[in-house]
């Protein structure tokens, strides 16, 4: 019966096969990447610096600040993983110059200096010996310029290889591993033969389906190095005597979507990578350093936590299935949002880019669910505001790793 159904889908929708277009219009950056946007960000190194940098993006138009809740007395990998995020927010191509301003002059020295490798224009400030006023008055003077230098940038023909893709889902349910996340897969297996970066993570949301997904490593020592950093996962849920994920793996909210165990969770998010194979095993907020093709990194489920560390990797699109309804957005990443569930398609709509549930009402099979998500994200990598843009969702969440020091 239900090959017959399945054949039955098939043969009633038959279509032309959709030639993907071979280019989409971006920025072209000094380091030879590509954005999709052109912002011009103030970037706080840490917390006690935010009014300070949201004071210079509200003088200056056309720059916006990141504030955020970190970067005073961490250390050791925490420290190292505050760098990599700040570094990799300013390096990131979606971003066309960046003002970065930090209570101290070494730390913030450190980041400019590794912003300007790319050869975008970057300058810091430091407020300490300074005060606020001083300081929003000079560095407000350098946004005027940048802001003004951004804005005569134009959008260029780019091929579809510059595309660096990451990926992510959020308030997961039944439709979302029938209908949403193999979409997802379905674009991951039309691009990726094309030469673009894909990107997937959730550590703790593969749980059930880790053995699966190693089988999916392009090599062994791809295979080896995932399930290296899933049991190093699973061995501090169990030191910290966490067994007990309750409303966390899976959420109160995967539940009510018809999802009783990490397992079918797991699964569902698995889908995502359609049937491709990952080359490579990035820790939090790394750059892939491999070539083109689709990479696993260590995230948390935490939507903002890891479209941050996705973004500071120098992804420059994001598309994030979602059942329930998720409002994420991020500071500099544009987010796609699609869904297979009907009433979040309807009840959500301001925020969902394309509705894909007609795969359930067997109007739409998933290879022109594939064809339409790659319609969406051309548009958006071209220009197009995403749902999360037009609504203001900029979010910006830190990876923390260990108590202050």
């Amino acid at each position: 019966m239900f090959m017959f159904i399945m054949l039955k889908q098939k043969n009633g929708l038959k279509k032309n096969k959709m030639e993907i277009p071979k280019s989409f219009l971006g920025y072209k950056r000094e380091n030879g990447r590509v954005g999709t946007r052109n912002h011009v960000v103030i970037l706080p190194v840490d917390d006690i610096s935010n009014a300070c940098a949201e004071a210079v993006a509200n003088n200056i138009k056309g720059t916006f600040a990141i504030p955020h809740a970190y970067g005073r007395l961490q250390f050791g990998a925490d420290l190292e993983l505050f760098f990599d995020t700040m570094i990799g927010t300013g390096k990131n191509p979606n971003v066309a110059a960046c003002i970065v301003i930090g209570i101290e002059p070494k730390w913030t020295k450190r980041i400019v200096d590794a912003i300007a490798k790319t050869g975008k224009p970057v300058e810091g400030f430091s407020i300490e010996g300074s005060g606020d006023i001083k300081t929003i008055m000079k560095a407000s003077q350098k946004a005027q310029e940048f802001s003004q230098w951004a804005s005569e940038k134009q959008r260029e023909e780019c091929p579809l290889s510059d595309l660096w893709i990451s990926v992510k889902c959020g308030e997961s349910d039944t439709t979302s591993g029938m209908a949403a996340n193999p979409a997802v897969g379905n674009l991951m297996d039309k691009l990726e033969p094309l030469g673009v970066h894909l990107c997937f993570g959730e550590t703790s949301e593969l749980t059930g389906a880790e053995k699966v997904c190693a089988t999916r490593g392009a090599t062994s020592e791809a295979s080896d190095k995932f399930m290296k950093t899933w049991s190093d996962y699973n061995d501090f849920i169990l030191e910290e005597a966490t067994n007990d994920l309750s409303e966390s793996q899976p959420t109160a909210g995967n539940i009510a979507g018809g999802l009783t165990t990490i397992e079918e969770k797991a699964f569902g998010n698995f889908q995502k990578i359609g049937s491709r194979k990952f080359i490579d095993v990035l820790t939090p907020a790394e750059e892939p350093k491999k070539g083109p093709g689709l990479y696993f990194m260590d995230t948390s489920s935490a939507a903002g936590e890891c479209l941050t560390l996705q973004a500071a990797a120098g992804f420059n699109i994001h598309l994030f299935p979602t059942g329930q309804g998720n409002i994420i957005g991020n500071a500099i990443e544009p987010v796609v949002k699609l869904t297979g569930n009907p009433s979040t398609a309807v009840n959500m709509k301001e925020h969902i880019d394309l509705d894909v549930s007609k795969i359930l009402k067997r109007e739409m099979n998933m290879d022109q669910a594939g064809d339409e998500l790659i319609k969406t994200t051309i548009r958006a990598a071209s220009g197009r505001l995403t749902c999360a843009e037009v609504l203001g969702h900029k979010e910006f969440v830190m990876t923390k790793l260990f108590r202050s020091a």
